[in-house]
């Protein structure tokens, strides 16, 4: 993946109220772009390019997809998402875009997706929910079943995608949760020990 010499950040992008390095990445998105308007980098290559954390790179992206100046593409085959795509957004589209409308995940199924699917990712991709966590959510629950004929979603008893969305970021923090404040103040004397028994050493 080779960039651009030259990196483009509109003046509706550069004075909007998203925060600088979210409009450093719109460059660098711009960059990366090929002729069709789109690049295909991760967000692992955004985080070792700029040494921030995934998450950061994912809020980031997240920030450009609301504010309505990138597009996000997700290329799919069967059941796996093999491709993202972050298109540039033209301005004269832009200005004609509703303050709400934050724009659907698209996803290309070579299996023919379903409009019930499509329904269901544009319902999700309109919540105010972290790019990634939507996009597993959306894979996960999309899934069909062993006839092809319906998604997991579609075999619950009840659903509401509003619930089932929260109790998923929920568990998802729940399982990447902080450790106990009992071992974080273990390891603090720890280390604080290690420090004093090289001080006496000297």
């Amino acid at each position: 993946m080779k960039p651009s010499y030259y990196a483009i950040i509109p003046a509706d992008v550069r004075y909007s109220k998203l925060k600088a390095n979210a409009k450093l990445l719109y460059g660098e998105i711009t960059a990366l772009s090929s002729k069709e308007g789109y690049c295909f980098a991760t967000n692992n290559y955004f985080a070792k390019l700029y040494d921030v954390t995934k998450n950061t790179v994912s809020l980031w992206v997240s920030q450009l997809h609301k504010a309505g100046f990138i597009s996000v593409e997700l290329i799919k085959k069967g059941e796996q998402i093999t491709e993202r795509r972050l298109g540039i957004i033209k301005k004269e589209v832009r200005g004609n875009r509703k303050n709400n409308d934050l724009s659907s995940i698209k996803i290309n199924n070579t299996n023919n997706i379903s409009i019930r699917e499509l329904k269901f990712i544009n319902e999700v991709s309109l919540m105010d929910y972290d790019i990634d966590l939507k996009e597993e959510f959306c894979q996960y629950w999309c899934e069909r079943n062993k006839s092809n004929t319906r998604m997991r979603w579609e075999l619950e008893k009840t659903w509401k995608t509003s619930l089932r969305i929260q109790r998923w970021k929920r568990n998802n923090w729940n399982s990447k949760k902080p450790e106990s404040k009992l071992k974080a103040k273990l390891d603090t004397y720890s280390k604080a020990r290690e420090m004093i028994n090289q001080i006496n050493k000297q």
